[in-house]
């Protein structure tokens, strides 16, 4: 993990953000299984971690991710099972659908900055962004199906991210989107023409305007939308926002605008 994830924490006026490289530039950064786990342990550090603000993640080199690795697998590439046997390939398959679940469930907000390709399961963690930036440079595609392979753990966080129309037309083509493509589409929120350094700056300045505990509640309840009855997730929003109104949060912020000053937990404060 150590080589292939690059964890860089920098202040902000409240708080701090951690920075998340895929750092494998050989492979377009591919997702292998160390890359994978470390990406959960991480994600449940971050989970407890109530100085942490925000996340950015992006690629080293010149691509964000070529999605997952086959290299482990190819042994076992058109080979049936034995009667009886379990599948290894299942377990395996089912801890990157853990790493996604684990980048939604993220408390803080999460930042994708993409340049280069990003594939596959690449394209699979994109869906899990609060934010995505696209540099010019981007390309997005799932090409599983091209290439016999059911883009399973990331279907269902593609249609939460696209909607069932565009995660159809991805998924069941394997079709290739620039940047433009995808922001029309819904998969990115910013396409960036030049320095991403910039970009990913000013997007963490605008994120943390925002209130950590009051962002924390919110992801919840945004998350818990898919699998919540609204009457319950409705009760459940009533209790966030109660305890949001008596909380530390909200008298400083509502302080704050009144006497036209940046809140405590803001760049500009």
């Amino acid at each position: 993990m150590a080589d292939s994830l690059l964890i860089d924490r920098a202040p902000l006026a409240s708080g701090c953000v951690e920075t998340w490289t895929l750092n494998d530039p050989a492979s377009r950064n591919a997702l292998s299984e160390a890359v994978v786990d470390g990406l959960i342990a991480v994600c449940e550090r971050a989970a407890t971690d109530a100085d942490l603000r925000g996340v950015v993640l992006r690629g080293a080199g010149s691509h964000f991710c070529a999605g997952g690795s086959l290299g482990g697998f190819a042994k076992t590439i058109g080979q049936p099972l034995a009667a009886g046997e379990a599948d290894p390939l299942v377990p395996l398959n089912r801890r990157f659908g853990a790493l996604l679940q684990a980048l939604c469930a993220l408390p803080q907000w999460l930042i994708v900055a993409v340049e280069g390709a990003a594939m596959g399961g690449g394209f699979g963690i994109v869906c899990c962004a609060d934010h995505v930036l696209a540099h010019t440079s981007a390309q997005f595609a799932t090409p599983e199906v091209t290439l016999g392979i059911v883009p399973a753990q990331i279907a269902p966080f593609v249609v939460r991210r696209l909607g069932p129309s565009a995660a159809r037309r991805c998924l069941l083509t394997g079709e290739r989107w620039d940047a433009a493509a995808a922001l029309r589409l819904g998969l990115v929120d910013d396409v960036v023409e030049g320095d991403m350094d910039a970009a990913v700056r000013a997007a963490i300045a605008r994120h943390a305007a925002a209130a950590p505990q009051a962002v924390a509640a919110t992801k919840r309840l945004l998350l818990a939308q898919f699998e919540t009855p609204l009457p319950a997730l409705l009760d459940d929003a009533a209790v966030a926002f109660a305890k949001a109104l008596r909380g530390p949060e909200a008298p400083q912020g509502l302080a704050a605008f009144a006497a036209r000053k940046a809140p405590p937990w803001s760049a500009n404060s």
